[in-house]
């Protein structure tokens, strides 16, 4: 993973002229190219007042999971705890949504504008164990650059 090659090219999408969406799914297909084991890459936002997320722009294979409730599942635990949440193994985890039998592990990351989390960036995996500090690190910085799309 060459982290200064993807933010420069996050960057570059970002500075763009294309409108939100079209960067978003820009984000999710760079990413989902560049790094060999994400295997799906999406966004998810708050709906309106509800207190649900709805699927927004993704790359790799449909899921049925296009509303989640907060509390469900990875994506709906992050919802309410505004943390950071990485699955090496999501066969460990009672409080999952299976999205497909291929997916292994997840890391959610939180996007916040002004404090408050308004969405999150998810990753899927084929592979047991692939996150490390790294992408994290990196998935944190590209939430924060995702998130003056909507201050």
């Amino acid at each position: 993973m060459n982290i200064e090659y993807l933010q420069q090219e996050i960057d570059t999408i970002i500075s763009s002229t294309i409108q939100r969406e079209e960067k978003l799914q820009a984000i999710c297909d760079v990413l989902e190219n560049q790094i060999s084991y994400y295997d799906w890459v999406g966004f998810y936002f708050k709906n309106g007042d509800k207190n649900e997320l709805k699927l927004a722009q993704f790359t790799g294979e449909p899921t049925e999971h296009t509303i989640i409730p907060f509390g469900k599942g990875i994506c709906g635990q992050v919802a309410v705890s505004n943390q950071n949440f990485v699955v090496q193994d999501v066969s460990a985890q009672d409080n999952y949504i299976s999205c497909g039998w291929k997916v292994k592990s997840e890391i959610v990351i939180p996007i916040f504008v002004e404090g408050k989390n308004i969405g999150q960036l998810d990753i899927d995996s084929h592979t047991v164990n692939p996150f490390s500090k790294n992408d994290e690190e990196l998935l944190e910085s590209i939430c924060k650059k995702v998130a003056t799309l909507f201050s």
